[in-house]
């Protein structure tokens, strides 16, 4: 028996006898550099005034995109205004960029946040920007900040003020074993959506990021829930006989695709949200699974050991056509495309048991091994698709890791409360 088909009837056969608890619980995700870039440009976040908030997580931000080396420590100067600029200082100390600003308290409940962005080189001011912010949303606003200097720099847009959604698996705690939680990308204010002593798997964001879908094993089958992120109100999605998994909503929101064995074997289904009408896409003998959907919503991909081992497929919608998309490797599932279309990550078995994360360029078909750690799973990319988050183990840690796609970075985010998995990345 295939290692597919192993995954799956162990799926198969796990039962819920409990009730959804709902509480209010959080684990804080702790940020470790793992690997730095090397020879990175630098660039200075010069201590805002009248501000501790704000240009630290700036600092942080610009540090663990893989693209800078940012820091506030022993700075040749502090100005905090573009008059205070002194040009030469840091052409000296050969820092390229430097970011300064100000912040200023309107009323007991508004901040005025101005900031600039200073290129040495080119001797001009990129940025020169004021926001006007409520004091509960400062480190929304770091963030957003992060975003625009990055995409000043880069002409990607950033993803720093994005979302991660991720279960944690907490065995001390068995009320709660299995919590549903969002927390920002440095693992920041975290979030409990749902507690539950049973299992909860596949998380997965509308595309408008105000829902999240899960699968659910409350009752004695799994079932896939929609619930609403602002209000917390649920929706039962699916219940049919035998598995219901594998969630991925189409990006335009009006459909879902899922794996179900209603019809005696594991295939994918598609459900229009509307109507809620169900039908079958997939039709083999063997187990077709892991349904996400391309950028355009054309087509999708899929795992399926329909070819002897665990290999992605691409579905086209205009003809029902199959065909498969790797070929390196014996094991290749848990694909995702990235927002452009241009890449797949997924978990790859080059040999024994090592399960890494890998990308693949569907334009050239060349296929890199991405990660160094050996028992990885569940990528999703970011919404700009220049970093990769996923799940994986270093030591007896259950972890998340966010890697640069060009694997010039990566910083853990472990949990002390407990074992992190099934992380997704939220849309933009």
């Amino acid at each position: 028996m295939t290692a597919l088909k192993l995954k799956y009837l162990g799926l198969a056969v796990l039962v819920a006898c409990s009730p959804v608890c709902i509480k209010t619980s959080f684990a804080q995700l702790h940020l470790e550099i793992a690997k730095a870039p090397d020879q990175a440009p630098q660039i200075a976040v010069v201590p805002f005034a009248n501000d501790q908030t704000i240009f630290p997580i700036v600092s942080s931000d610009l540090n663990r995109s893989g693209r800078f080396t940012s820091t506030s420590n022993n700075l040749p100067d502090q100005p905090t205004a573009p008059n205070q600029m002194n040009v030469g200082i840091w052409k000296n100390a050969g820092i390229p960029y430097v970011v300064m600003g100000q912040v200023k308290q309107l009323d007991a409940n508004t901040y005025q946040v101005q900031y600039q962005l200073f290129d040495t080189d080119k001797q001009q001011w990129l940025l020169n920007e004021m926001l006007t912010v409520p004091s509960g949303r400062l480190r929304q606003a770091a963030h957003l900040i992060s975003d625009t200097i990055y995409q000043a720099l880069t002409g990607i847009p950033g993803d720093f003020s994005g979302r991660i959604a991720y279960v944690l698996r907490n065995p001390a705690t068995p009320d709660q074993r299995y919590t549903l939680q969002i927390a920002d990308t440095d693992g920041e204010q975290p979030r409990s959506i749902l507690s539950s002593p049973d299992p909860i798997l596949s998380p997965t964001w509308t595309p408008d990021g105000k829902k999240i879908a899960y699968v659910s094993f409350e009752t004695k089958r799994p079932a896939i829930y929609l619930q609403d992120l602002s209000t917390g109100q649920r929706q039962l999605l699916t219940s049919f006989k035998g598995l219901n998994g594998a969630p991925s909503f189409s990006p335009d929101g009006q459909n879902m695709l899922f794996t179900a064995s209603m019809d005696g074997n594991p295939e994918i289904y598609q459900m229009n949200l509307v109507s809620k009408q169900v039908s079958r896409l997939t039709r083999d003998s063997a187990i077709d699974t892991e349904a996400r959907y391309a950028p355009d919503g054309k087509s999708f991909i899929f795992t399926s050991d329909r070819g002897g081992s665990a290999q992605i497929y691409r579905y086209t919608f205009a003809d029902g056509s199959v065909k498969r998309v790797t070929f390196k490797g014996g094991f290749n599932a848990r694909g995702t495309i990235s927002a452009n279309g241009s890449k797949i990550a997924l978990v790859h078995r080059p040999s024994g048991s090592n399960y890494k994360i890998a990308l693949m360029d569907l334009n050239s078909g060349v296929f890199n091994i991405l990660t160094p750690t050996s028992l990885d799973e569940s990528p999703s990319f970011s919404p700009n698709g220049q970093m990769v988050v996923y799940a994986t183990r270093e030591g007896n840690r259950g972890l998340l890791s966010i890697m640069s796609t060009d694997g010039r970075f990566r910083m853990n985010l472990p949990s002390e409360q407990g074992e992190v998995r099934e992380p997704t990345w939220a849309p933009k």
